[in-house]
């Protein structure tokens, strides 16, 4: 196999790997182990950029420090997913992660932006990086309202592509006032809870021990 095969090999093997766990009970798609000098990338909005938190206190920084990994973060506020498709191949090129943490579209349901069109962005940032042979792990971002959950579209995506996913943390978060800076946006103690979270997601899926 030369190196050029391998991207694309390893993308089309994944999903199947996925059906084969989950055809043995599992619940988390497995990942490959991350060396100690791995770079996870943490992509998306505000969410990610840690607004509500001071420096160093946003889910990325707090994630690094539990996993012994670097974890570039890579949000902007206010971006909606199809700006962030625009974005990420650059990003890709230019920190050339072994892991995409994807958190996105969340401006895409509080703008009213039809769903349809944030769900084919995120499969089309999902597929841009697996065909990069790089491995995603996928978080839902809550609809708003009284009682928000996730759009449907993150699960769909998630299952159809095998990858890890993380549907109920930021729900969690942002339904528990103790743990918000603001109506949409978590405190450092939400995003240490959401750090959390994904580091025991990692562990799951054997990316980290």
């Amino acid at each position: 196999m030369t190196r050029t095969d391998a991207p694309a090999r390893r993308w089309w093997a994944a999903p199947l790997v996925g059906l084969l766990f989950a055809a043995c009970g599992g619940s988390t798609p497995p990942l490959a182990p991350l060396e100690p000098s791995a770079v996870v990338l943490a992509f998306g909005d505000s969410l990610t950029f840690g607004t509500g938190a001071a420096d160093g206190e946003g889910y990325p920084a707090q994630l690094e420090r539990l996993i012994g990994r670097k974890v570039v973060a890579q949000g902007v506020p206010g971006e909606v997913s199809a700006q962030g498709l625009a974005r990420l191949p650059g990003v890709l090129d230019a920190t050339q992660p072994r892991l995409l943490l994807l958190c996105h579209g969340g401006n895409d349901l509080l703008r009213k932006l039809p769903e349809s069109e944030a769900a084919a962005n995120v499969r089309a940032m999902v597929r841009l990086a697996r065909e990069k042979g790089i491995a995603v792990v996928l978080i839902g971002v809550p609809k708003p309202g009284l009682s928000p959950s996730p759009a449907s579209f993150y699960a769909d995506i998630a299952k159809e592509f095998a990858v890890p996913y993380e549907g109920s943390i930021l729900k969690t978060v942002l339904t528990d006032n103790a743990l918000k800076s603001d109506w949409v946006h978590p405190n450092a103690k939400g995003y240490a809870r959401i750090a959390e979270a994904m580091a025991d997601l990692l562990r799951k899926a054997k990316a980290i021990r």
